[in-house]
């Protein structure tokens, strides 16, 4: 089994060709060509071409490439899922997921063969009803849930400041259910650029909880997450010892030492 991490997420602006030419140098382990959030309207099909171009053109080595459309209820969400379908990407990251019933407008356009789904968990009502999105996830091909964040603080009017503490619950509910469906689920974003301790705080309390890895939105932030997301040397021997032991002939076909 290929095991990919997914410990850094990083969303570039796809009307910036610079940022697109800087991720193909990046440790990032996931590269998301944002259509969303960091597209201005009157960008949003140029940004949409320059995506598929940039996927065309390669360069990413080994980084999940996934494309962040816009949502179906904007003007450019469909024809972006249509403009995606045949594109040669690992997922397509639906923002505003709130029911199932997206996810199958979504999986309806893109085809059975089209990318997987990511989902952004970004609303109150996404929140409540997670068991509903994630049993649904094999029949729409949904495999990651991503955090995010800032939306679901400007929706709930919480004030998260530098503990989080109003998100708790929210992002617990996330890993709780990405966990009973068996998906990944990825941190929200961190909105400090020059505070490193800040970030690492962030990305210790997501590793905390359970989440497999951060999103981010400036590569200065794609180290920090990339170390801490990663197991320590500690933590390796401890698993080779682990492994070590159970191999033993002596040891076999025992449940416990």
């Amino acid at each position: 089994m290929t095991v990919r991490p997914r410990r850094s997420a990083l969303y570039m602006p796809a009307s910036n060709p610079r940022a697109i030419e800087k991720a193909r140098s990046l440790p990032v382990d996931i590269v998301i060509l944002d259509l969303e959030d960091a597209v201005a309207p009157d960008a949003k099909v140029d940004a949409r071409e320059r995506a598929i171009r940039a996927v065309a053109q390669g360069g990413f080595g080994n980084r999940e490439l996934v494309i962040r459309i816009n949502g179906l209820d904007t003007p450019w969400g469909e024809a972006d899922l249509a403009a995606v379908a045949d594109v040669p990407i690992d997922a397509v990251l639906l923002p505003k997921v709130a029911a199932p019933d997206m996810l199958a407008r979504a999986r309806a356009v893109l085809g059975a063969d089209g990318p997987d789904l990511w989902a952004m968990i970004e609303t109150a009502r996404a929140i409540v009803d997670l068991r509903a999105i994630v049993e649904v996830a094999a029949t729409h091909r949904l495999t990651t849930l991503v955090a995010g964040t800032n939306d679901l603080a400007k929706e709930l009017r919480c004030r998260p400041e530098h503990d989080r503490a109003p998100l708790h619950a929210s992002l617990a509910a996330i890993v709780l259910h990405a966990r009973m469906a068996g998906l990944d689920a990825l941190d929200g974003v961190c909105n400090v650029l020059d505070d490193a301790a800040a970030i690492e705080n962030e990305c210790h309390q997501g590793l905390r909880w359970g989440f497999d890895g951060k999103t981010l939105i400036h590569p200065a932030q794609v180290a920090i997450a990339n170390r801490i997301f990663s197991p320590s040397a500690a933590e390796v021997e401890w698993a080779s010892t682990v492994v070590a032991a159970f191999d033993k002939p002596d040891n076999a076909g025992k449940g416990a030492l």
